[in-house]
């Protein structure tokens, strides 16, 4: 009976990660097909169309993006967000957060131990961009930003400014420091040197 538990945990270990992969990934597909499907004719419908066409929507802004009349419309579309108070605040901040989610390479990659929430105890978090100004001049000494995440989810946590002398790099892989935070440490992360930044 315990070999028969011991295969079902192990069956269950290996299947659950594929199904739920293949089921966001299918999502994925079915919106983008249901979205193009209502506009288009049925004739030049085909499957994975969706999907195509918003990779080569992706594409073509971008390229576009390059060109200095779509530059000119883009700066003036950000200029007429930016005269309406509400819309520029929303603008402002998912731009911001966008492009330090896509073009920064370090973000989330830099695992390391904080005290928190109090001395004493240590909480894994992840260091993120250098101070600015306006923040670093209030300290004597040189401090650092980390976000703490919450464990189960990600999207959730807290940002704290640490003192640089106290913070603990880890040097374990960004993989296995995320799988810590998101099952709440049942997987530990890979095991490795720490050392003071």
């Amino acid at each position: 009976m315990k070999s028969i538990s011991k295969y079902f945990l192990n069956g269950l270990i290996i299947i659950v990660p594929i199904a739920i992969t293949i089921f966001v990934v299918a999502q994925i597909f079915s919106f983008a097909e249901n979205i193009l499907g209502r506009h288009l004719p049925q004739s030049i419908h085909f499957p994975g169309i969706g999907l195509l066409a918003v990779v080569i929507l992706l594409v073509l802004t971008g390229w576009l993006s390059s060109h200095w009349l779509l530059k000119e419309v883009l700066q003036w579309g950000e200029r007429l967000a930016g005269s309406i108070p509400v819309v520029k605040f929303i603008y402002n901040s998912v731009k911001k957060i966008s492009t330090a989610l896509f073009e920064s390479q370090q973000l989330l990659k830099n695992a390391v131990l904080v005290p928190y929430p109090h001395q004493g105890v240590k909480a894994l978090g992840f260091l993120m961009p250098e101070l600015s100004v306006p923040l670093a001049q209030h300290f004597n000494e040189e401090h650092v930003c980390v976000f703490v995440p919450l464990s189960l989810n990600m999207t959730a946590g807290v940002n704290i400014l640490v003192a640089k002398q106290d913070v603990i790099a880890l040097d374990v892989t960004s993989e296995s420091a995320l799988q810590y935070v998101l099952t709440a440490g049942a997987i530990m992360p890979d095991t490795g040197k720490a050392t003071n930044i």
